[in-house]
């Protein structure tokens, strides 16, 4: 298949897609626009980073519904879930996005409150190349969120800093200007402890989740909950509430 013909395939899918996407938001009576999506991608901690923005915005007293998984979304999959989230009552969404679902536009026309990008760690050759990744990205982050996250401890930070959100812009990992900046790491057998700079104030977060990467994880959460206005205390005990499944 030549470059053009591949491109005229990709074209025309995309564009089924965003009819399909459309239809279906109509359908459900375009219930995204009563709530607040958080959305977060990258090639690892997706989950572990959306069960602790839920946790936290539950300890914060909100009403949040957690989509998280490492498949793949489809877009009918992705309308259903917001129209019975939003029958019962939630006003915050957490959904994880892998590249795949990003770049087949399942997410076409919904309002995005905030994006995260966790990191870009390829695990097979045959996985996606940065650039590759970043052309999938940029379909979520052309849809103009208010509020984006990004790593600046990924290697790829220089291709994915130019994500801007409408209304604020964050960051976190160990750079000096890092919005949350880790300033210190624990790690013991069953469980991981940060100190994390969050706009100033110095704080010390654990969680339950054993491993170097969780760190990283806990300053993504922290990170989009301090976009939300959360305060460090309900921070700390959401990210402490959270318990992997055995």
């Amino acid at each position: 298949m030549s470059d053009k013909t591949e491109d005229n395939s990709k074209h025309k899918s995309h564009k089924g897609m965003r009819v399909k996407a459309r239809l279906l938001d109509t359908y459900y009576g375009h219930v995204s626009r009563d709530m607040k999506l958080i959305v977060i991608t990258g090639s690892t901690g997706k989950v572990t980073t959306a069960h602790f923005v839920h946790s936290i915005l539950a300890e914060a007293g909100e009403h949040v519904a957690v989509l998280a998984s490492d498949d793949e979304i489809k877009v009918g999959m992705l309308h259903k879930f917001l129209s019975d989230a939003w029958k019962a009552g939630a006003s915050y969404i957490v959904v994880t996005a892998p590249a795949k679902s990003i770049a087949s536009e399942v997410f076409f026309k919904l309002p995005i409150h905030v994006v995260a990008l966790t990191d870009y760690v390829p695990s097979h050759l045959e996985d996606a190349t940065a650039a590759d990744y970043e052309a999938a990205t940029d379909t979520l982050f052309d849809m103009d969120p208010e509020i984006t996250v990004v790593n600046s401890d990924d290697i790829n930070y220089k291709t994915f800093r130019s994500f801007k959100g409408t209304k604020a812009s964050l960051t976190y990992g160990h750079d000096y200007y890092a919005s949350v900046r880790i300033e210190g790491s624990q790690l013991y057998k069953k469980g991981t402890e940060a100190q994390l700079n969050i706009d100033g104030h110095r704080e010390t977060v654990a969680s339950f989740c054993p491993g170097e990467p969780v760190v990283a994880y806990m300053a993504c959460a922290a990170a989009i909950a301090n976009a939300l206005k959360i305060d460090d205390d309900t921070i700390i005990a959401g990210i402490a509430a959270y318990e992997p499944e055995a």
